[in-house]
């Protein structure tokens, strides 16, 4: 971590983070894609990320993701500062909203140095503001965190969740090779009313059994992926009040600029592949989209 995140107006941002540049070898931003002529929202991204040769501020990113049709964006966390960061983004831009959370990877390093109940009574506490929408991204991760971790990872989890129920707003699920795991949480204790798998990666079978919970599935750059079949699988069977559309900016930029730099204004391109791969009308899939935007996190 870098910086305390504060988030200046008409300035670049001090960020909090900056991506490895490890094995990538073009960190140009790609074109601007065709603009959608329906608007829609990305609904999950880390624009607290700095990356690129030539790093986008925050209110350039915001400028180009609404001259090609993606008028808001839900700003995701994953620790106290990046939290607080997203919340003084979106005090300052009404293009943005904040979603607070400690990241199930992040949970054991704050349980190791104690400080795990001190964490969620922040994320708690932010969760009031009015520009919070959601608790995100909270979950299970069985790829990164060994089995010593999980009790801190489950632990966090449940108590993500009873924030999201107590200040009535959504939640944005971190899932990484823990599909069981999280479906039997939620089973368990009950998902809040608003649920999203951020960055959905099941197939189609779990996108059945997610959605008749009432759950949302967010599809990203990912699903353009040559190895990625089992997300069109799943997206073939998410009813289409169900889905919703993300970047996971700067990461899994999709197809044709797989590795370069991401950004909301890339969303577009993972919307017309969407609609490709649904046989949908384009205009017509953004306006859905965009509607279950808004009824899950509500006015930008």
């Amino acid at each position: 971590m870098s910086g305390n995140g504060a988030v200046g107006e008409g300035a670049r941002e001090t960020y909090v983070e900056k991506r490895s540049t490890k094995g990538r070898k073009d960190l140009s931003h790609p074109e601007a894609p065709e603009p959608l002529a329906v608007p829609v929202y990305d609904n999950h991204c880390h624009l607290e990320i700095e990356d690129g040769d030539d790093p986008l501020s925050l209110d350039e990113q915001l400028e180009r993701a609404v001259a090609v049709g993606i008028h808001g964006v839900v700003q995701a966390s994953g620790d106290i500062e990046s939290s607080r960061w997203a919340v003084a983004a979106a005090e300052r831009h009404p293009r943005v909203l904040a979603a607070v959370a400690i990241h199930p990877n992040d949970a054991p390093a704050y349980a190791a140095a104690g400080r795990l109940d001190e964490a969620i009574a922040v994320i708690d506490e932010l969760a009031a503001h009015p520009r919070v929408r959601a608790i995100g991204e909270t979950g299970l991760d069985f790829f990164r965190t060994d089995e010593d971790g999980r009790p801190a990872q489950q632990a966090a989890f449940e108590a993500h969740i009873d924030i999201a129920k107590k200040h009535g707003i959504a939640m944005q699920i971190h899932d990484r090779d823990a599909h069981r795991a999280v479906l039997d949480t939620l089973h368990r204790v009950g998902a809040p009313e608003r649920t999203v798998f951020h960055c959905f990666s099941g197939d189609a079978e779990m996108a059945r059994e997610a959605t008749e919970m009432g759950c949302y599935l967010s599809f990203a750059g990912n699903i353009t992926f040559k190895n990625a079949q089992n997300l069109r699988d799943a997206l073939a069977v998410t009813p289409r009040d169900r889905i919703l559309v993300e970047t996971d900016a700067p990461f899994l930029t999709p197809v044709p600029y797989r590795g370069r730099p991401n950004a909301p204004y890339l969303v577009p391109l993972t919307m017309r592949f969407l609609a490709a791969e649904l046989g949908a009308d384009l205009d017509e899939l953004c306006a859905q989209v965009a509607a279950n935007t808004l009824a899950v996190y509500g006015e930008f």
